[in-house]
């Protein structure tokens, strides 16, 4: 027998063709194997409680034949059930597939600040952003900002339109009666300063509960510190005036300087002045601004920078040392002659407004990361201070003024009887008057 070559007889092979013993035909693939031939079997209930195994198909030649009424895996449900190796996911949710199988996966949930960037990714939304409800794309949150139909802020603007209404009554008395003894005494000009700073404390709420804008954060942030700084300038100016007044006529009859009008409002303005620049500097290397702040993930709100930073704190740093020199200067001079007794009135002006601002401060900086607590407390604190030294200070004046004008006289400073005699510098003068040491005219001074 002749050797033959392996490759041309696995050719023939290839192209072999014959009936095997169950009378089908016989042929060899292309790779070399034999014709796919199987049965399909069902494992089908015929009874509950028994199953049987069942033919119902065949796979021959490539065809695949079933016979699909025959299926039945329950009697009680006729309806084919679903085979696949994972059902599709939810909204939301992302695919994990199984290693090493691309047609069996995991579904897990994305988080309520996640989009499904792809089938597999979960993609975390920027701040002030959210899912929407299909978690497809991240859609801005809705700002939220003060509004004027907010509850607590119709009630802190009504209260400081209240008091800008008093304030222009009160203005209105002081011209009508301008050279009377009562408001030529009170220090004509420097009340007219004082009453047009509490107007503008009160003017502030109405700013600082509008929707903010760079324009209003900076309006705020210069005018809540320098319409302080215009109400106690003009308190420390008077006190300052009356504790120069009764101590120089303790050791002398000598006329002490910067007593007159003119004096006392440039030396008022020089006081604002250090607010204004010092308020410009400080804006200058922090501007205002307004900003989104997001207390937690769920909310945006439109502030000025200055609410959530506590610079405003700042603003108010230069105000604060006023108070507290007005505060030390109605020490010293409580207990001058009881006919100037305004000193008594702006004692206590500056005691409850110290007590006003011991309160604000702590609950100020402990509520910087709620916006409108801290506008609220910031309006309340601002509008009661302005309250307690227009009240305090103007109130005995318009008692007066318009109660019992028989009173809005001249009358001696003090009483000779009580205060005559006992001191050689103390220099007793029934003729000097409140209105003559108010504007600066008179020539022997009292302790």
């Amino acid at each position: 027998m002749k050797p033959i070559d392996g490759a041309v007889f696995l050719n023939y092979l290839k192209n072999v063709t014959f009936k095997g013993l169950s009378g089908d035909e016989f042929h060899f693939s292309e790779n070399g194997d034999g014709p796919a031939r199987y049965n399909i079997i069902h494992f089908k209930q015929i009874s509950p409680g028994v199953y049987k195994w069942v033919r119902i198909g065949e796979y021959r030649d490539g065809e695949l034949n079933i016979s699909l009424p025959d299926i039945r895996f329950r009697l009680e449900e006729p309806e084919m059930p679903v085979s696949v190796c994972s059902p599709p996911c939810l909204t939301g949710q992302a695919k994990k597939y199984v290693e090493g199988s691309k047609c069996c996966w995991h579904c897990f949930n994305c988080t309520k600040y996640q989009i499904l960037q792809q089938e597999t990714t979960c993609f975390d939304c920027t701040l002030g952003f959210l899912p929407n409800a299909e978690h497809t794309v991240c859609e801005m949150i809705h700002l939220q900002y003060i509004r004027l139909d907010i509850y607590w802020a119709m009630g802190v603007i009504a209260f400081s339109t209240l008091g800008i209404l008093i304030t222009i009554f009160v203005m209105a008395v002081f011209f009508k009666f301008r050279d009377t003894p009562v408001v030529k005494a009170s220090g004509r000009e420097l009340s007219y300063v004082l009453l047009a700073g509490i107007f503008l404390c009160y003017a502030i709420t109405f700013l600082l509960v509008q929707k903010p804008s760079d324009i209003k954060c900076i309006a705020q942030k210069m005018g809540i510190g320098l319409y302080f700084t215009i109400v106690y300038s003009a308190v420390l100016t008077k006190t300052n005036r009356i504790d120069r007044i009764f101590r120089s006529g303790a050791r002398s009859t000598k006329k002490p300087s910067f007593i007159s009008p003119k004096s006392q409002l440039f030396i008022c303005g020089g006081i604002i002045s250090i607010q204004v620049v010092f308020s410009a500097m400080w804006m200058g290397f922090h501007p205002p601004r307004a900003m989104q702040h997001h207390p937690n993930t769920d909310e945006s709100h439109l502030v000025c920078a200055a609410s959530i930073d506590a610079t405003y704190m700042v603003a108010f740093a230069y105000p604060m040392i006023l108070i507290l020199i007005c505060t030390v200067y109605a020490i010293l001079t409580r207990k001058i002659p009881e006919a100037f007794n305004e000193s008594k009135y702006i004692g206590f002006t500056m005691y409850t407004t110290c007590i006003v601002w011991l309160a604000f401060i702590p609950l100020y900086f402990t509520t910087t990361d709620h916006d409108e607590i801290n506008v609220f407390t910031m309006s309340v604190t601002v509008s009661i201070s302005a309250t307690v030294t227009l009240f305090c200070l103007f109130t005995p004046k318009l008692y007066i003024i318009l109660l019992h004008p028989e009173k809005n006289v001249r009358q001696p400073l003090m009483n000779q009887s009580k205060y005559g005699g006992t001191n050689d510098n103390l220099l007793v003068l029934t003729k000097v008057q409140p209105t003559a040491i108010s504007e600066g005219k008179n020539k022997h001074f009292i302790p």
